[in-house]
């Protein structure tokens, strides 16, 4: 009965020890931040290590990541990055998935890889026919220290087509630059959808205006959704007919289309949204 006894007292203590830790900020906490590039999904989940008074990059016993050593590019199990679709990273094909990233820091020049094997801090597992893309770039000098290392998805383009992937910590900044390839992906999502909603003509034909894939074809599936009935002729829409127009040259049908999306505009109660500006804008670049 006493063992009985001893044997449960020991188990409410371990049981006791188990759940009633105290909580403390950790040295590295964890970091992540994501984004759409184009059709691309980017995350990085991270470790932010702080740099606490220390020397962080550059030579000397001091530094703590010194120039020309391989390093786990953070703290605890480093820094994983995911894409949803295949990309270029630097010029170079990467399909879609999980990497570690892994960097070799420089004064000059810092090489940036992606691993395809999930190494976390242990630097000795690192091999070269495990690295799906190198990227070599230089290192920006920052002119304020930023305290825990950060990275961040940035300078996405206006088109969509890229981006940076940018890690900043003490005072250097370093970018990665990725390019994704949606094209054929929304030509085959216009030509299964247009014949299920109509609403995706105007969809469509924004695209080919942005992209000028095919102005002539934008033109078409404008004039098919507008013709479908009077609900569906918003001024805004008539807009996108009138920059259509413009930019096949058609200046005089352009500036017809225009001024009646501005009338509809001015006689919308709801408001304008802008559009009085717009295609006043767009009439005066035509003349």
């Amino acid at each position: 009965m006493k063992r009985i006894t001893n044997l449960i007292a020991l188990c409410v203590l371990i049981t006791f020890g188990a759940t009633a830790q105290i909580n403390t900020p950790q040295p590295s906490p964890a970091g992540s931040v994501s984004s759409t590039v184009g059709l691309t999904d980017v995350s990085i989940d991270y470790f932010r290590p702080g740099k606490k008074g220390r020397t962080i990059f550059g030579e000397g016993p001091d530094v703590l990541v010194p120039n020309g050593q391989i390093w786990r590019t953070g703290a605890n199990a480093g820094t994983i990055i995911n894409f949803s679709t295949d990309v270029k990273v630097a010029g170079q094909d990467v399909k879609a998935g999980k990497y570690q990233i892994v960097s070799m820091p420089g004064a000059d020049e810092w090489k940036v890889m992606l691993h395809t094997e999930m190494i976390g801090g242990n630097m000795g597992n690192y091999k070269e026919e495990n690295v799906a893309a190198t990227a070599t770039v230089k290192p920006t000098k920052l002119s304020n220290t930023v305290e825990s290392m950060t990275f961040q998805i940035t300078d996405i383009s206006a088109d969509n087509t890229s981006a940076n992937i940018e890690l900043s910590w003490e005072n250097t900044s370093v970018k990665i630059p990725v390019t994704v390839n949606f094209h054929d992906a929304v030509m085959k999502d216009i030509a299964a959808k247009t014949q299920v909603n109509p609403q995706n003509y105007v969809a469509a034909a924004n695209y080919y205006l942005n992209s000028g894939e095919n102005l002539d074809k934008a033109l078409e599936w404008m004039n098919m959704y507008l013709s479908i009935g009077e609900n569906s002729a918003q001024f805004w829409n008539i807009h996108t007919k009138a920059q259509i127009l413009a930019k096949l040259g058609k200046k005089k049908e352009a500036i017809a289309a225009a001024q009646e999306s501005m009338e509809k505009a001015k006689n919308w109660e709801g408001g304008d949204f802008g559009y009085i500006k717009r295609n006043e804008d767009l009439i005066a670049s035509l003349k």
